[in-house]
C-alpha cells in the first residue's frame, strides 16, 4: 500500500483494503492481429487467481487511473489488467477514437492463454474506458460477469454531436489532452490548456484548429468534422448501441446530472432494460470528472464488482436507481428510471409569459442570430473547469438574442423527474440554423439558474417546413430531477447557440469543416393557437 492509495481510499470512502502487499508486473506485451503490441500493467493481490478486472484506457496505466482502478482494487481483492489503448503510453499503432472493438476483443483472447486467468472477468472505468467497455460488451461472451461503466455512452457520435450540432469546446481539449499528455508535466499543463485554446474557438474554418492547438494535423479531428451523420459508414465500429440487446453481463451506470455523456447514457439504460436487463443507475448533481463523480464511480465499480465477481451483495444499495433531486438536495431511492409522471404542457404567452394555459391569439417573437457575436455557452454540462455547472443566467438572458418567457411565482412545489422536451414553432430567414431551448429556475431574488438544456440544428430537409414556413422544432432538453418551490418561477430561455460548447452555426449551409462565411438569421418564435409553442415537463410529484 502506497501512501497515495491511502489518502485516495480515504478520501473516496472506500471499504477498507484486504492487503498491503500488491505486485505490479509493469509493460505487459499484449499482440494484436495486425502486429501492434499493446502494453498492459497487471496489479495482483498475494492470492491464487484472484477475480480479474480488465480496465483498457488512452490515458495511461500510472496516473490516476491506475492508482483508483489498478492498485485500490487490487488491495481491495481484486487482480486487475490496466491496457494502454493503441497509440498510447508506449502502446503500438496509431490512436482511433472509439474504434476499440476489435483490440478489445484480441486482448480478451490472450487474457484466456494467461496462468492468472481465472475463467471469467469484470471490467470497468470512466468515460473513454467506458467506451471501451462497451466496444466488447456484446462479443466478449459469458466470461464477462460484469459491467461497471460510469459517465459514458455506448454512443460516442449521440454526444459528439448533440442535437446535431458538433461539440466543440470538449472535442478540442480531448485533442489537444491526447496530443500533450504524455509530456512532462502534462497534468499541470491541461490545467491551463483552456486560457491557450480559448481564443482558437472562434476561428474559422474548424479545419484549422487541430494545427493550431497541436501543432500537426490530427486525422481523427478532420474524420469528426467530416462525417457528421450517425449513419456515415465512419461510424459503423465506433458505435456499439446496436448491440446492446446481446449483452448478457450485468450493468452499473454512473452519471451526473451536469454530464455531456448523461443523454446518451440513459439511453443505454433504457435500452438495456427494453432488453430484460436490471441495470444499476446512479445519477448525481456532478459535472464530467469533478471530484464527487469520481469518487461515485470507483466506490460503485468496487460494490458492483464484489456483487458479480465475489458474489458479495454487502455493499450494493437495496434499490437499483438512485438519484439527486436538486431545488430538494437529497437522494432518492427508485425502482427504475424515469418514475411515473404526468406531462405538463407549459406555453409560452404572450409578453414573454409561461403558463399551463392554452396561448391566446396570435404572437411571435423575434430577434437577431449573428454567428460574429454568437450567444455564448454559461454553464450546464461540461467539465468542473468550465466553471460553474448553475451559474446566475441573468447576465445571459439580458443579450437581445436570448428570449425569456417567465411563469407567474408557483403557488405550490412541483417537482420535475424525467425527459424534459420544449415543443418551439419557429421561422427563420437562414434555412440553416440553430435553436437552443433552456429550462430556468427564478428564485425569489430573481437569480435564474439554470436546471437543463438542448439544442437542435435545423437544415432545409429537417425538419420540414410547414405552412408559412413555420417549422416545429422539438429539442430534447437534458433529463433532470428538479424540485421547483413555491414562490420559485419557471423560466424557458429560447436562443439559437451555446459557442463554444457547441460550433456556431455559420447560416450558409458550408460543410462545418470548412466553413467560413457568417450569415446572420433572423428568428421568430411563434406562440398562438395553431402554433403553441410549450416546454413539457415530466411532473412527477405536486406538493
Amino acid at each position: 500500500m502506497t501512501v497515495a492509495s491511502r489518502f485516495f481510499g480515504s478520501a473516496l470512502q472506500l471499504p477498507p483494503a484486504q492487503t498491503r502487499n500488491v505486485g505490479v508486473e509493469r509493460n505487459l506485451p499484449v499482440p494484436m492481429p495486425d502486429g501492434a503490441v499493446l502494453l498492459a500493467d497487471r496489479y495482483a493481490p498475494p492470492y491464487d487467481k484472484p477475480p480479474l478486472v480488465l480496465v483498457r484506457s488512452p490515458y495511461g496505466r500510472r496516473g490516476p487511473f491506475g492508482l483508483m482502478y489498478g492498485r485500490l482494487l487490487a488491495e481491495r481483492g481484486f487482480q486487475v489488467l490496466v491496457q494502454s489503448c493503441r497509440g498510447t503510453f508506449g502502446s503500438g499503432g496509431t490512436l482511433d477514437p472509439f474504434a476499440e472493438r476489435d483490440d478489445g476483443l484480441a486482448t480478451v483472447a490472450w487474457m484466456r492463454t494467461q496462468p492468472w486467468y481465472p475463467g471469467s472477468f469484470g471490467t470497468a472505468g470512466p468515460s473513454y474506458l467506458g467506451v471501451t467497455q462497451w466496444a466488447i460488451a456484446a462479443d466478449a461472451g459469458p466470461e464477462l460477469t460484469g459491467i461497471a461503466a460510469q459517465i459514458t455512452t455506448s454512443d460516442p457520435h449521440a454526444t459528439i454531436y448533440q442535437g446535431g450540432a458538433f461539440a466543440l469546446e470538449a472535442m478540442l481539449r480531448w485533442v489537444d489532452q491526447a496530443a500533450h499528455q504524455e509530456r512532462r508535466l502534462a497534468m499541470l499543463r491541461q490545467r491551463r490548456a483552456a486560457a491557450r485554446l480559448r481564443p482558437l474557438l472562434s476561428h474559422l474554418p474548424l479545419a484549422d484548429l487541430d494545427q493550431l492547438a497541436t501543432g500537426r494535423r490530427v486525422s481523427y479531428w478532420q474524420d469528426w468534422l467530416t462525417h457528421c451523420q450517425p449513419g456515415d459508414p465512419y461510424w459503423a465500429t465506433r458505435r456499439f448501441s446496436g448491440g446492446l440487446a446481446a449483452v448478457s453481463a450485468p450493468v452499473s451506470l454512473v452519471g451526473g446530472w451536469f454530464d455531456p455523456f448523461l443523454p446518451g447514457m440513459l439511453r443505454d439504460y433504457a435500452q438495456l432494460s427494453a432488453a430484460g436487463r436490471q441495470p444499476y443507475l446512479l445519477i448525481g448533481p456532478w459535472r464530467h470528472l469533478d471530484q464527487e463523480a469520481i469518487a461515485a464511480t470507483v466506490r460503485e465499480s468496487l460494490a458492483w464488482l464484489r456483487a458479480h465477481l465475489l458474489s458479495d451483495t454487502s455493499q450494493l444499495r437495496p434499490a437499483p436507481v438512485r438519484i439527486f433531486v436538486g431545488g430538494l438536495s437529497e437522494w432518492r431511492d427508485l425502482p427504475a428510471w424515469p418514475p411515473p409522471s404526468q406531462s405538463q404542457r407549459w406555453h409560452l404567452q404572450a409578453g414573454c409569459g409561461l403558463s399551463p394555459r392554452p396561448p391566446g391569439a396570435a404572437e411571435s417573437d423575434s430577434y437577431t442570430y449573428n454567428p460574429a457575436d454568437p450567444t455564448p455557452s454559461l454553464g450546464g454540462p461540461g467539465e468542473p473547469r468550465n466553471g460553474q455547472a448553475q451559474p446566475d443566467n441573468r447576465m445571459l438572458e439580458a443579450r437581445p438574442d436570448v428570449l425569456t418567457y417567465t411563469s407567474p411565482p408557483l403557488d405550490r412545489d412541483l417537482e420535475v423527474i424525467g425527459e424534459v422536451t420544449a415543443e418551439i414553432f419557429v421561422r427563420s430567414s437562414q434555412a440553416h440554423t440553430d435553436f437552443f431551448a433552456r429550462l430556468c429556475d427564478v428564485s425569489p431574488s430573481g437569480m435564474s439558474i439554470n436546471i437543463c438544456d438542448g439544442l437542435l440544428r435545423l437544415s432545409p430537409a429537417s425538419p420540414l417546413p410547414g405552412p408559412g414556413g413555420v417549422i416545429e422544432a422539438r429539442i430534447d432538453l437534458w433529463p433532470t430531477a428538479h424540485l421547483f418551490r413555491a414562490g420559485h418561477r419557471l423560466r424557458l430561455q429560447v436562443s439559437s447557440g451555446a459557442h463554444p460548447r457547441y460550433a456556431r452555426n455559420t447560416g450558409t449551409g458550408e460543410p462545418i469543416r470548412t466553413a467560413r462565411t457568417l450569415a446572420s438569421a433572423h428568428q421568430h418564435v411563434c406562440h398562438d393557437p395553431s402554433h403553441p409553442s410549450a416546454v413539457l415537463l415530466p411532473v412527477a410529484r405536486t406538493a
